[in-house]
């Protein structure tokens, strides 16, 4: 895993300077950025819902994450992937982005510019098929479609990388794996909603089997930045 270390005064200013004068460039995990459609694409993998180490399996809280067992959040997200979440950060700034703030708790809420989330799924012509989260995700025992999500840039943290020396930290998506969040339960991510803690008591969701591809299968996550206003 890739770490940055930085002074703790500097370290968000350092790590989004860096980012800004760097060329995104594709990795061999698969993040492609495309200045001209204005998307950043991740190559990625339905995701396990039973999970060998657990005896249930527990509702979606994200959509993007590192898989099992690097993942921490790999036992509720609809998608895995294998590259650093600052990676797409990087990406994203490179279409002109400015991060905002992620939230964290009861009463908190996500901050930043807002953009699209897709699952593209491979189509019977051989193109992909764009699936909005509204398609992707449902209430198991209404089969009703998840609300309208909005989805922003906020950035992660800065997190230790050990806690016993504090002063040293690097991007806190790139410890936990975690890349799109739906509710505020980590602040260690790249994107989140605008849904708060509230949603999550009522928003049990689970994945729409009948328009995934079985578990496993490769499928691309795409963030189109929208055209400024």
């Amino acid at each position: 895993m890739k770490r940055f270390t930085f002074a703790v005064g500097l370290c968000t200013v350092l790590l989004i300077t860096s980012f800004a004068t760097e060329e995104p460039k594709p990795t061999p995990g698969g993040v492609v950025v495309d200045k001209e459609k204005r998307t950043v694409t991740v190559s990625s993998k339905v995701a396990l819902r039973k999970l060998p180490n657990l005896d249930q399996v527990y509702p979606i809280e994200l959509i993007a994450s590192w898989p099992h067992p690097r993942g921490k959040k790999a036992h509720e997200t609809v998608v895995t992937f294998d590259v650093n979440p600052s990676e797409v950060h990087k990406g994203l700034l490179a279409l002109d982005l400015k991060p905002g703030k992620p939230a964290k708790g009861e009463n908190a809420k996500a901050e930043g510019p807002a953009v699209n989330v897709f699952i593209e799924v491979p189509a019977a012509d051989g193109t992909g098929k764009r699936l909005t989260m509204d398609k992707v995700l449902l209430d198991p025992k209404s089969k009703k479609p998840a609300p309208k999500i909005t989805f922003r840039f906020t950035g992660s943290v800065m997190s230790p990388i050990d806690p016993s020396k504090p002063d040293e930290k690097t991007y806190g998506a790139d410890l936990t794996g975690t890349l799109i969040a739906l509710f505020p339960v980590t602040d260690e991510t790249v994107l989140q909603t605008d849904w708060t803690m509230k949603e999550e008591k009522y928003l049990k969701l689970e994945v729409n089997t009948d328009v995934l591809p079985k578990e496993g299968a490769p499928v691309k996550l795409v963030i189109e930045v929208p055209p400024p206003k």
